[in-house]
C-alpha cells in the first residue's frame, strides 16, 4: 500500500483529499503545518508529499526545499493563487507538479497516480533520441544538449521526450497532459504551458527551440528550420 503525506492547514481540504485516497487504497499520513511535516516524512518516508504553499509558520516553499534536500520523494504542491508564479517557484525548488485551488478531485488523483507510476518505472525502454544538438536516453532517463547535461525534473523529461519522438509534429496541450500527465482535464492545461516554459530555459542557448503553435500547443523544430517567433515573449 502507498502512503501518501496531504500537509494543510485548512481540515476540510485534508479531510477531502483523504476521501479520495483512501477510496483508491491509498494509507495517508496529515500534517497542518511545515515542521510536523517534515517530522512525519523523516518518520515515515511516505511514497508521495501533497504539499500546500501557503503553510503557517515554515511555508511549503521551505518544506519543498527541505525535502528535496532529504531525497527523491514525489512532491505535488497545491497553490490557492490564480497566477503561475507560486507553480514556477515550486517547480524550481524541485516539486514535480502542482494543482491550483480550487481542484477537482479526480484531476488531482489523477496527477497523483500519474507521479507514482513515474517513480516505478526507473528505466524505460527505447533508443536514443537525438535532435541536432540534443541527445536524449529514455533508458537512463538523461538529456544532453551539444555535450552539457540538462538538469531536468521527471516531469520536464517526460515533456521534452513527447516532444522530440516526433520533431516538427504538432502536439496540442490536451494531448501532452494525457500523455505525460496521465489526465484528460482540458482545464488543467496551464500547466503545460509552465513546464515548457522551464524546459525551454534549459535548453537554451544550444537546443532545438519549443515552437508555440497559436491555438493548438508545441512542437520542437527540427534542424535547418527557423522557429516562428514566439507570440508569448515570457515564455
Amino acid at each position: 500500500m502507498k502512503t501518501i503525506l496531504v500537509v494543510d492547514d485548512e481540515r476540510y481540504i485534508v479531510d477531502l483529499i483523504r476521501l479520495y485516497l483512501e477510496r483508491d487504497g491509498f494509507a495517508v499520513l496529515s500534517a497542518g503545518n511545515g515542521d510536523e511535516a517534515l517530522a512525519l516524512q523523516s518518520r515515515h518516508e511516505p511514497d508521495l508529499v501533497i504539499l500546500d504553499l501557503m503553510l503557517p509558520g515554515r511555508d511549503g516553499f521551505e518544506v519543498c526545499r527541505e525535502l528535496r534536500r532529504r531525497g527523491d520523494t514525489p512532491i505535488l504542491i497545491l497553490t490557492a493563487r490564480d497566477d503561475d508564479i507560486d507553480a514556477i517557484v515550486g517547480l524550481e525548488l524541485g516539486a514535480d507538479d502542482y494543482v491550483t485551488k480550487p481542484f477537482n478531485p479526480r484531476a488531482l488523483m489523477a496527477r497523483v497516480k500519474a507521479i507514482l507510476r513515474r517513480t516505478e518505472v526507473t528505466t524505460r525502454g527505447g533508443r536514443p533520441i537525438e535532435v541536432g544538438t540534443l541527445r536524449i536516453d529514455p533508458r537512463r532517463r538523461e538529456a544532453s544538449v551539444a555535450g552539457r547535461r540538462l538538469d531536468l525534473r521527471s516531469r520536464e523529461f517526460d515533456l521534452l521526450v513527447a516532444l522530440a519522438r516526433d520533431p516538427g509534429a504538432v502536439l496540442t496541450r490536451d494531448g501532452l497532459l494525457e500523455d505525460v500527465w496521465g489526465t484528460d482535464f482540458p482545464g488543467e492545461t496551464r500547466t503545460v504551458d509552465v513546464h515548457v516554459s522551464e524546459v525551454r530555459k534549459k535548453l537554451r542557448p544550444d537546443g532545438p527551440p519549443i515552437e508555440t503553435v497559436r491555438g493548438l500547443g508545441y512542437r520542437l523544430v527540427p534542424p535547418g528550420r527557423e522557429p516562428v517567433p514566439d507570440p508569448d515573449p515570457a515564455g
